[in-house]
């Protein structure tokens, strides 16, 4: 099995219920099935365990990302994939981490607030817009886009098997994903191949 030359984090973010988890796990299955080390890092999950106790101020958003931040750089360091998939939607947080990780790839997904809207199975964007939810991203709170991602993902235009191939090929195309070897031949040119040899007499038939 293949293991990874160095580790490096995947960091997508975009607005709630932009795809982001959804993206994260299907990418996480891919690379595991190429005998990658992987660890995805859930916002909502981190939030329930390792970040318990913080609330939704910009002071306490910036420090769960940094938290996430520093689990990732460690292991990234340690030769592992780590996948963070956070709303993170402060521009100088994601750069700070970013340079604190230093293998960091930006994966901006990137869909409309209608969109996020109509995904929106918790029913939180309905209860920010009623005024229930207070300092809700994408709604009374900002979400700042990256301004130079690695990857630009728009879910409103593919399927998730298709952002997650692109993904992959953008991994490949930064050096840090082996892309997969192909056969020399397809079937069908190999059965000609072998069709002529045998006429040629260098093969029994």
């Amino acid at each position: 099995m293949m293991r990874p030359e160095k580790g490096f984090t995947v960091w997508f973010t975009g607005l709630p219920s932009a795809g982001k988890s959804t993206l994260a796990e299907l990418l996480a299955g891919k690379l595991l099935e190429r005998g990658y080390g992987v660890e995805v890092l859930d916002g909502d999950v981190v939030r329930r365990h390792l970040c318990k106790g913080l609330g939704f101020s910009k002071e306490d958003r910036d420090e769960n990302i940094r938290r996430i931040g520093f689990v990732c750089g460690l292991l990234t360091r340690h030769g592992t994939v780590a996948i963070a998939a956070a709303i993170s939607p402060y521009r100088a947080i994601r750069d700070e981490v970013r340079h604190s990780v230093g293998n960091f790839v930006e994966v901006y997904v990137k869909a409309s607030v209608e969109t996020c809207i109509q995904r929106d199975v918790k029913g939180l964007y309905k209860k920010a817009l009623a005024g229930e939810i207070k300092g809700f991203t994408g709604v009374d709170d900002p979400y700042e886009p990256p301004l130079k991602p690695e990857l630009t993902i728009e879910t409103e235009k593919e399927s998730p098997q298709e952002s997650v191939a692109r993904i992959l090929r953008g991994l490949e195309d930064l050096g840090y994903v082996q892309p997969l070897a192909e056969p020399a031949y397809t079937p069908e040119e190999e059965a000609r191949i072998r069709e002529r040899l045998v006429r040629l007499g260098y093969l029994e038939p």
